[in-house]
């Protein structure tokens, strides 16, 4: 399978997992407790399979710049968290990083 599509699934899994885990308030919930241990599981095996083909320092700067994005936007669906303008400017920046790194920097392995 393409390392990119896993680590997209990687990205997707802890993003999940981790939107559950404060829903699973402090595991005491079992089914998003649940839902936490498997979306970690499902992520950090993706992520092995994934660094056998991109580098770790770029793998890790695309699942958490990505993941800090998406895990606010879950956020603000799953439980109408709020985020102000200067931290939609930082997102815009951490996308704008990953974006750099994946088209203009050699360490990315395309």
């Amino acid at each position: 399978m393409n390392a990119w599509l896993l680590l997209a699934i990687a990205i997707t899994a802890e993003v999940i997992g981790t939107t559950a885990l404060k829903a699973s308030e402090g595991f005491t919930r079992l089914l998003p407790a649940v839902v936490v241990v498997l979306g970690y599981a499902v992520a950090f095996y993706c992520l092995s399979l994934v660094l056998k083909h991109i580098p770790v320092g770029v793998a890790y700067a695309v699942w958490s710049g990505l993941g800090i994005v998406l895990i606010t936007l879950a956020a603000y669906v799953a439980y109408g968290q709020k985020i102000d303008a200067a931290g939609l400017v930082g997102m815009g920046l951490i996308v704008a990083g990953v974006v750099v790194l994946n088209v203009f920097s050699k360490a990315s392995a395309h």
